[in-house]
């Protein structure tokens, strides 16, 4: 679709029932789902499962004069042992961007919203058993308070799960060995349409991406938000969010803000077409049209 000048294509690597809606999102109730199960299913819930349904998606935005993704699935052929549905996935990002017309020479910046194992794990390829650079003209936007959480500065590990230095190691220290990784924090400005911010909570750098072209608005909040159930209770944070009461207070900026600036909200794991509008209703907030 195009928001003002800006084209946005979605490559989805998987999509489908995924978590227990109750490990998802421990704090809201069984029964919630169950009152909106008219809107929700099948696109975000599997009733007969109460599993919350969920996409692993890439965003490419082709924005003056450049061609910019936001985030890189989970990749090929990574190790990860402590979560076996992950443990030498097999994706396929540079096939869904090929059948695109992308080429990963073609591809100009790659934006990491954050360092999660789904996040960062197109970021390269294995070239004869040494991880590289996917994308080889390419600047990587890296958060630079999650760089310094998950990388080798964390010397005691608090906050890191198993799994957490492979990530580190595949998928994000083959950016800084070749010379591609531009560390940020606060505020980053792309080119005149795109600007990226902290946002965090889910992890301490996690970020939002927004467009502002013409009249159109759009906030590519990452895993700002999980399930649009989240929506409806922005207090309620997911279970991987590592500090979940800052998670929640980002949450409801970024809802405030999308609803006021008619901003399409675009996270990274929303099923369906995975973008939607943010009304406001008695005093809180409900999805409005979905793109």
């Amino acid at each position: 679709m195009m928001l003002g000048d800006v084209e946005i294509i979605r490559v989805v690597e998987w999509q489908g029932p995924f978590a227990p809606a109750p490990d998802l999102l421990p704090e809201i109730a069984g029964e919630l789902w169950k009152d909106n199960e008219g809107w929700l299913v099948p696109d975000h819930w599997q009733p007969n499962s109460d599993r919350a349904v969920m996409a692993v998606r890439t965003w490419v935005l082709r924005s003056g004069g450049q061609t910019v993704l936001i985030d890189t699935g989970m990749g090929d052929g990574h190790e990860r042992p402590s979560t076996p549905e992950f443990d030498l996935w097999r994706g396929d990002l540079l096939g869904g961007l090929a059948r695109v017309g992308v080429s990963p020479q073609d591809v100009d910046v790659v934006v990491n919203t954050h360092i999660h194992v789904d996040h960062v794990g197109g970021n390269t390829v294995d070239a004869g058993g040494e991880w590289v650079p996917a994308f080889p003209h390419a600047e990587y936007l890296i958060p630079a308070a999650d760089d310094a959480h998950f990388g080798p500065g964390n010397a005691a590990g608090d906050g890191l799960q198993s799994d957490d230095r492979l990530i580190y190691a595949d998928s994000i220290a083959p950016i800084h060995r070749a010379g591609q990784a531009v560390l940020w924090d606060g505020r980053h400005r792309i080119d005149e349409h795109l600007v990226l911010e902290s946002a965090p909570g889910h992890t301490p750098g996690s970020s939002v991406l927004r467009l502002a072209s013409g009249n159109d608005r759009a906030v590519f909040v990452g895993d700002v938000l999980h399930s649009p159930m989240q929506i409806l209770h922005p207090d309620c944070s997911s279970s991987t969010c590592l500090a979940p009461e800052q998670a929640a207070r980002t949450r409801q900026r970024i809802l405030h803000q999308a609803a006021d600036e008619r901003e399409l909200l675009v996270p990274a794991h929303f099923g369906g077409t995975g973008a939607v509008e943010i009304r406001r209703d008695n005093g809180g907030f409900i999805p409005g049209e979905w793109a």
